[in-house]
């Protein structure tokens, strides 16, 4: 008989929030002597199976796979999503997916599909398991009697609400990207802007201005220095808007990132993260400059409150 190695993880992940983080939790309690390897899927399925229908989604491949590592995985396998991957049985699934990876327990939620129209479940996981594997499924994790899902994560953030997206995320819903160069108004208003593009397929908070943290990610200080060996990201406070720029008839969905009372940073081209914290309003089309100004100076004192930060003197 082949002697199992391994426990598996199997699910979406996107996001990675507490309800993910307990699977794997539960994985490595249930297994602590195995290596944890979770198993992921890329592009998102519904994206494949309906195309364009897709949801947006919480985080990029890359990150999901830090998120994962941090959370207790040993491995993260990779599955690609493809129109012939969907039309897979619930037998080739499990042939093709779970079996090379030895699998003495698979882990999964208590709402895990799996196979050709979702034909699978977990019971259909176990009896086909049985006799080469254990299967445990959980229930989902709840916040405030709410069932956390990626879903609603989306649908809260969607709704600007960035701090119950928080809640279910279980830390601040981040974004990142490589910053490029804007229009470059925001320093001639004395707010200088960190941009980064909104892709369609990223969910970003809905329109509007936020309090916020930007964190640089490439190891370098505010100008592009490297930091000492073993120094933490630099991070920085900021107030964050989110949108086409209506003022000033803008098109495309950019976040931009005022790093309050700092205009010497020395960011474009350097990858950052910019974590929200609470939205202090909607975007507004102002007639002129002034009432623009005089917006973002309201705005500025609205983050240091939010952010805990002391008044401006």
């Amino acid at each position: 008989m082949r002697v199992s190695q391994t426990v598996v993880v199997i699910g979406n992940f996107d996001g990675v929030h507490p309800g993910h983080r307990e699977v794997l939790r539960a994985a490595r309690a249930a297994e602590p002597g195995l290596p944890l390897i979770v198993v992921t899927f890329w592009p998102h399925p519904l994206s494949v199976v309906r195309p364009g229908g897709g949801p947006m989604l919480l985080s990029r491949l890359d990150e999901r796979v830090e998120l994962l590592r941090q959370a207790g995985a040993d491995d993260v396998h990779v599955v690609e999503f493809t129109r012939d991957f969907a039309r897979m049985s619930p037998e080739q699934f499990i042939a093709h997916v779970i079996e090379p990876l030895a699998p003495r327990r698979v882990v999964v939620g208590e709402n895990f599909r799996f196979g050709h129209q979702a034909a699978g479940s977990v019971e259909t996981l176990r009896r086909l398991g049985e006799g080469r594997f254990e299967v445990t499924a959980l229930k989902l994790v709840a916040h405030d009697d709410e069932e956390t899902c990626s879903t609603l994560i989306r649908q809260a953030l969607a709704a600007g609400d960035v701090q119950r997206a928080a809640q279910h995320l279980g830390r601040p819903f981040r974004f990142t990207g490589v910053v490029k160069t804007g229009d470059r108004r925001g320093r001639v208003l004395g707010f200088p802007t960190a941009n980064l593009p909104v892709p369609p397929e990223l969910a970003c908070p809905l329109d509007g201005v936020y309090a916020g943290w930007v964190t640089r990610l490439d190891g370098r200080d505010a100008h592009g220095r490297p930091l000492p060996a073993g120094a933490r990201a630099e991070r920085w406070p900021s107030a964050v808007s989110v949108g086409t720029n209506p003022t000033f008839d803008g098109i495309d969905r950019r976040v931009e990132a005022y790093v309050l009372d700092r205009t010497d940073l020395e960011l474009y081209g350097a990858p950052i993260a910019v974590d929200f914290v609470a939205r202090i309003r909607g975007q507004i089309r102002f007639s002129g400059v002034e009432g623009l100004i005089a917006q973002m100076d309201d705005d500025v004192v609205r983050c240091r409150a939010l952010l805990g930060l002391a008044p401006k003197d």
